[in-house]
C-alpha cells in the first residue's frame, strides 16, 4: 500500500524522488531514534518465535547481513539487514492489520 522509507539522512528527499517518478505512491517516513543493532532486538525475538518466514530463497545477502549483526564480520552498514527489519517493525509490531502476500 505504500513505501516506507527512513529519513534521517535527506529527509523528504526519498518521497520526493519517488514522487516525481509517480506522483500517486504512497511515501510514509520514519525516523531512527535508536541505533541499528537496538533496533533489530524486537524483530529477532520475532524470528525465534517462528513469526517471521522468508518465502523466497535467494536472499543470501540479506541472511548474511542478519546473521553478522552485532558481530566484527561486518565490514559495511546492515542496509538490507535495516531495511528488513524496518519492514517487520512495521508490519508486525505497529500495524493492526495482519500482513499478506498480494500477486501483482
Amino acid at each position: 500500500d505504500y513505501i516506507l522509507a527512513e529519513t534521517n539522512q535527506g529527509g523528504d528527499l526519498v518521497k520526493t524522488v519517488i514522487n516525481m517518478i509517480d506522483p500517486y505512491i504512497l511515501v510514509k517516513n520514519v525516523f531512527a531514534r535508536h541505533g541499528k543493532k537496538l533496533r533489530a532486538e524486537p524483530v529477532a525475538a520475532l524470528y525465534s518465535q517462528g513469526r517471521v518466514h522468508h518465502a523466497n530463497s535467494n536472499l543470501s545477502e540479506l541472511e548474511d547481513e542478519l546473521c553478522a549483526i552485532g558481530s566484527e564480520s561486518l565490514r559495511h552498514s546492515p542496509d538490507r539487514a535495516d531495511a528488513l527489519v524496518w519492514a517487520v517493525t512495521e508490519l508486525l509490531l505497529r500495524s493492526e492489520q495482519r500482513p499478506t502476500i498480494r500477486g501483482i
